[in-house]
């Protein structure tokens, strides 16, 4: 028994962390880099734009040391489309095609696999503007193209591609892909079809990538939430399987059966809600399944069965049994464990753990660090976890955490803190962003040295 634990975490395993371009690269306006729907967000007060981020375009030499230096063997970060095609359309930019070689090169030398999202929720401007986004087939096909235009030009370079960040997030927020609802449309009517759309455009990249780099991998993405019936009223357990269905299992369905279920089916059909398919769809979802499935996990919630909701996921609220980050985010390693049980049962496919980490209030100290015990407890915990879920045969292939460096969070804060290296800036004064190792970044260097065997 004592051999097995030690040999649980296979050789080759990933290690690493993820980051999206717009939250780290800054330099929104260099390298002939167009204008994405994160640039035309109105910022909070108190918040950052996105500008510098914590100016990784300039910094990615000095960044990816520090990561070689941690141990990281895989690196997750996303392409921004309006680098390669600043207005979605016309000719690709050869000025940003050329930044992602560099970052890409270095990485490797560096010993560091690049783990490569297509789109992290930052449609170029144009492309919402002109198209309402991803509610139209137009940017369905344009999407292709930037896919193809990528996958050909950093063939052998890249080895592992994610499709879309968290694509079950398109049903509740498909402005997120640029799409906002006309007002003579039915919202969930109008959710659905752009939910369709980027099926397809999923499912239109996996066969870019086939034809293109059969040799690499790729996989679709969703954020799990793990969830628990409110009671044990059978109406709360079935409220629960309900909102698991349509927020998990829709997804990972499409994109490891490649079809929709017919629990999504029934309930459109009944709802009088139509599918905007197009000939070709159904066989092309069919024929173009994944490589593996990959979730981000940072929280788990309970479901309460509700009457009357008009959101689409009905009856989710916080758990009351579990701590909270200050932003109210359940600390749940035990439902990471679950989550892997459950999507390893349903599909018996690798399983890539893209994000998890903690966000944190934070500031160097006399001693030029940050002394964050509260991440090293959050992080080790869950990695114990994946560890015992790996145990009872779930078979994972990566882990990353979410951050690495210090990054603005998807709203713009900086004060909420998830790397191992602190970048010096707040959310008003850039400071003179220099990086510093933080308690966490040498307990994960060991983490990783020893294969997860010194937590």
């Amino acid at each position: 028994m004592s051999q097995q634990r030690k040999s649980i975490i296979p050789d080759g395993f990933l290690w690493g962390g993820a980051v999206t371009s717009f939250q780290t690269e800054g330099a929104w306006n260099e390298g002939g880099k167009g204008l994405s729907i994160v640039d035309a967000r109105p910022i909070p007060k108190g918040h950052s734009d996105w500008k510098v981020a914590v100016d990784f375009y300039h910094r990615y030499k000095e960044d990816i040391a520090l990561f070689k230096e941690l141990g990281f063997t895989a690196y997750r970060t996303s392409i921004a489309w309006t680098r390669i095609f600043p207005d979605g359309e016309g000719e690709p930019n050869e000025a940003g095609l050329a930044f992602y070689d560099a970052v890409f090169d270095e990485l490797r030398a560096n010993g560091i696999e690049p783990v490569i999202t297509l789109y992290h929720f930052d449609l170029p401007l144009a492309l919402a503007r002109k198209y309402n986004g991803f509610a139209s087939r137009k940017v369905v096909d344009l999407f292709e193209r930037y896919a193809r235009t990528v996958f050909a030009r950093y063939r052998g370079k890249v080895n592992y591609w994610l499709t879309f960040n968290e694509q079950n997030l398109v049903l509740e927020q498909p402005y997120l892909w640029g799409a906002i609802c006309p007002e003579d449309e039915d919202p969930e009517a109008f959710a659905y079809r752009v939910c369709h759309n980027v099926f397809i455009a999923h499912a239109k990249a996996v066969k870019a990538l086939r034809e293109i780099a059969p040799e690499a991998k790729i996989g679709g993405m969703v954020t799990y939430l793990t969830t628990y019936p409110a009671t044990c009223r059978p109406e709360d357990a079935l409220a629960n399987v309900q909102a698991k269905e349509l927020f998990i299992d829709f997804f990972f369905d499409v994109f490891a059966r490649g079809a929709y279920p017919r629990y999504v089916t029934n309930r459109l059909e009944k709802k009088g809600i139509c599918l905007p398919l197009e000939a070709g769809d159904e066989e092309l979802l069919r024929s173009q399944t994944v490589d593996f499935l990959s979730f981000s996990y940072y929280q788990s919630q309970i479901v309460r069965h509700q009457e009357q909701d008009e959101r689409i996921i009905k009856g989710l609220e916080p758990n009351p049994h579990l701590p909270k980050t200050k932003w109210g985010w359940a600390i749940d390693p035990i439902g990471l464990r679950i989550a892997l049980k459950d999507v390893y049962a349903r599909y018996q496919m690798p399983i890539f753990i893209t994000e998890n980490g903690i966000g944190l209030e934070e500031e160097l100290n006399e001693n030029g660090t940050v002394e964050d015990d509260e991440r090293i407890d959050y992080l080790r915990r869950h990695i114990e976890q994946m560890k015992m879920a790996m145990e009872e045969g779930v078979e994972v292939i990566g882990y990353l955490m979410w951050g690495a460096t210090d990054l603005l969070s998807s709203q713009g804060e900086m004060r909420k803190r998830y790397g191992v290296i602190f970048v010096n800036r707040d959310d008003e004064n850039l400071r003179d962003l220099k990086r510093y190792k933080k308690k966490s970044f040498y307990w994960f260097q060991r983490v990783i040295r020893t294969n997860g065997e010194e937590m």
